[in-house]
């Protein structure tokens, strides 16, 4: 959008650094569009509609000929400064902010997509997702395959023929499984295809899959990017070929709308996400080490373990292990609830990403809508816990844990 549009209250003292700003300042200042007023805050516009000052421009914004909004389902200016500083962040040339997470997954492909395609997709990742790609998408004609993480002998088989897209969720939900994107997407552009990585286990923080070698990224915005438990959104950033020829006319007609109000919130909440995130991952790695000593605990993963199986390929491609443990019981489906119950500082909630520590009991919740053979073959067996690691000390995180496995 054009300054002029914006009503940018420019100081003619005021210059742009003629550098590259770190990504934590683009956090804080990019896509800042002041008003006549010159608020230090980013502005809150809640209106639907717009207003042209002659017929012609009526026309000319509706054709795109001139910058300037149209309809809050559209755009809006203050969901454009979410979408302009999270794609600084990320490093994309464009964003599109949607009202959910799944709205923005479902959005990435869907544009994408017709009768007769055929996609490939990582076989370990959250269940509605699962559910798009092997339930929603083959009504349209649309058929698909699954392959296993970091199996690359499967990933060359699979991309040896004609491909759509590529959907790969890593680290994936709840296992923390990892595909290694560079090879991927090597193997994906070979032949054709657009490499989407939903990115939302890792945030913007610790992966950068565009740099990597992926065509597209996308994320449930709800999770680290607000990550204090107050608005659903979600996001999609690619190059321009790919946001305005095939995902705009999408989101346009089916209406996945951020709301401004949310979209107000998500930009306050990137100024902080790097520090939030970074804390978190200081106590989920130790968190991670301390369970991995625990004789009431069958295994830990934890991409910053070194036991974990692709620790190398982790190292390649992620700053920091994450926010979130997946944790699996010696005992039965009994213990790992005994000890959910028994905790008294961490929460029972199916969210993550979150300053608040929460806990979950995948098979039973966030991914019960899939059948016994699925969960088997994604590693989710009924001991299966999740942790999302958030800000309380560390200290009394692992008091609390302990207490609960001593209960």
């Amino acid at each position: 959008m054009s300054k002029e549009v914006w009503g940018y209250h420019e100081h003619p003292k005021r210059r742009e650094p003629d550098w590259k700003v770190n990504p934590q300042t683009s956090a804080v200042r990019e896509g800042l569009a002041r008003s006549g007023f010159g608020e230090t805050s980013e502005a809150l516009y809640l209106n639907s509609g717009f207003t042209y000052t002659d017929s012609q421009e009526a026309v000319d914004s509706f054709i795109d000929e001139t910058d300037h909004f149209v309809y809050g389902r559209f755009h809006n200016p203050t969901v454009a400064m979410f979408e302009n500083r999270l794609a600084a962040i990320e490093g994309a040339e464009h964003c599109v902010a949607t009202a959910s997470g799944m709205s923005a997954m479902f959005a990435s492909l869907a544009c994408l997509v017709e009768a007769g395609d055929h996609i490939v997709a990582s076989a370990a990742m959250f269940s509605s997702c699962h559910v798009v790609i092997t339930e929603i998408l083959p009504k349209w004609g649309v058929t698909y395959e699954l392959v296993k993480a970091n199996d690359k002998a499967a990933w060359e088989k699979a991309l040896s023929k004609k491909v759509k897209a590529v959907f790969i969720e890593t680290p994936s939900n709840p296992l923390l499984e990892i595909v290694d994107i560079r090879f991927v997407s090597d193997l994906a552009h070979k032949v054709g295809a657009t490499v989407i990585v939903d990115n939302v286990m890792a945030s913007p923080v610790l992966q950068k899959p565009l740099e990597l070698g992926a065509d597209v990224v996308m994320y449930s915005a709800t999770k680290h990017i607000d990550g204090q438990g107050r608005v659903l959104a979600g996001a999609i950033l690619g190059s321009f070929s790919y946001i305005y020829e095939k995902l705009v006319p999408f989101v346009r007609h089916t209406g996945p709308t951020l709301s401004a109000f949310n979209a107000w919130v998500l930009v306050k909440s990137l100024e902080t996400m790097e520090l939030r995130v970074t804390r978190m991952c200081e106590n989920a790695q130790t968190i991670a080490e301390y369970l991995e000593g625990r004789k009431e605990i069958k295994s830990v993963q934890y991409p910053g373990l070194k036991s974990h199986p692709d620790y190398e390929v982790i190292r390649k491609q992620m700053k920091a292990g994450g926010t979130t443990i997946g944790i699996e019981f010696a005992g039965k489906k009994s213990d790992a609830f005994k000890f959910m119950d028994s905790l008294c500082v961490i929460d029972i909630s199916n969210n993550l990403g979150d300053s608040k520590s929460l806990i979950t009991h995948p098979a039973s919740t966030t991914h019960r809508r899939l059948s016994p053979d699925v969960l088997a073959e994604m590693g989710i067996t009924p001991s299966v816990i999740r942790l999302s690691v958030g800000l309380e000390h560390v200290d009394d995180l692992i008091k609390d844990i302990d207490q609960a496995l001593n209960n």
